[in-house]
């Protein structure tokens, strides 16, 4: 997440928002949207964090992962990926993941987007690219987005490995004996640990074509387009004369 330095606040005018400053996601967003357009801060458990500048290797990393959820998301109708998009958690909750998976609404999804093109709840999956923030998405982060109802959750920890939560059961998972994380809330998503850490765009392609090739994700996109039908309104029946 990039950022700048903080706002001077001996300028009139001009909203602060400081590392530690507790308010809730109301006050925070009305401070939020007056501050500069590339100052960067989240609200999490009502404690305001403001993001240290990134650096490449943060962004080298981040492109990897963020392609296989766009693929993943082009063969998964009702599906949608997303880039440091701020999503509104609750009344302490106001963050700005990485990245993010989540099914549309109009398919059975738990998001939503406000009228000003916000998400709004949690997303089924969000991964974070950690580097100097590790101790914070593997600790604060992970315990709002439980509370919040994200099911899986993506840690890249640079130069380490890929951790994988069920936040919905609360606990940490590990690939299975190939190397690859099957995603449970996302059928077919499937990630080579490795690969990605190592950036072997191939084999992480290839990964995920064999998981978009599997019965269980047809399946999962036939219930996603069932969900659709299901909310559209109902035609009226003629009556016979």
């Amino acid at each position: 997440m990039a950022t700048v330095s903080l706002p001077d606040p001996t300028l009139e005018g001009v909203p602060v928002l400081e590392n530690g400053a507790r308010m809730t996601q109301k006050e925070f967003h009305r401070l939020y949207e007056e501050t500069p357009e590339n100052f960067k801060a989240e609200l999490i458990g009502g404690i305001v964090y403001v993001a240290s500048p990134l650096k490449w290797r943060h962004g080298a990393n981040h492109l990897p992962l963020g392609s296989l959820l766009y693929t993943y998301e082009a063969h998964t109708p009702g599906t949608e990926a997303g880039d440091n998009v701020t999503v509104i958690l609750g009344q302490e909750g106001e963050l700005q993941p990485d990245l993010c998976l989540r099914i549309l609404a109009e398919h059975g999804g738990q998001s939503r987007l406000t009228e000003d093109d916000y998400v709004e709840g949690g997303p089924e999956l969000l991964a974070e690219i950690a580097n100097t923030s590790r101790s914070l998405d593997l600790h604060n982060k992970r315990k709002d987005y439980t509370r919040y109802g994200v099911k899986d959750y993506l840690v890249l920890c640079l130069g380490e490995r890929l951790r994988w939560f069920d936040l919905a059961r609360d606990e940490e998972l590990s690939p299975d004996p190939d190397g690859v994380y099957r995603m449970r809330a996302f059928p077919g998503l499937w990630i080579h640990g490795e690969a990605l850490l190592a950036k072997d765009h191939l084999r992480l392609m290839a990964t995920l074509q064999e998981g978009l090739a599997t019965p269980e994700h047809a399946a999962f996109v036939a219930r996603l387009a069932a969900a659709k039908d299901a909310q559209a309104p109902k035609k009226p029946r003629r009556r016979k004369r």
